[in-house]
């Protein structure tokens, strides 16, 4: 589908979109900010002990771990 330049279209064409768009967003369910934020806080917390950010990655299976180092003598 090619891209539509806004500025192209006349203003009822321009209207028609925004109708569109806002009886998408209409039918959309709403939640308070206040539980999405404790629902997510909750979901971290839960994961955080496999979460490879937080706990590290063992040496073993660090891929990116150095293979060896360079010693000048």
């Amino acid at each position: 589908m090619p891209a539509i330049n806004i500025e192209d279209l006349s203003e009822k064409d321009k209207l028609k979109m925004e109708v569109e768009q806002l009886r998408k967003e209409v039918k959309l369910e709403r939640q308070p900010v206040s539980k999405c934020s404790e629902e997510i806080k909750n979901y971290i917390e839960e994961r955080s002990g496999e979460d490879p950010l937080v706990k590290g990655i063992p040496e073993d299976k660090n891929p990116f771990k150095e293979k060896g180092g360079c010693v000048i003598a």
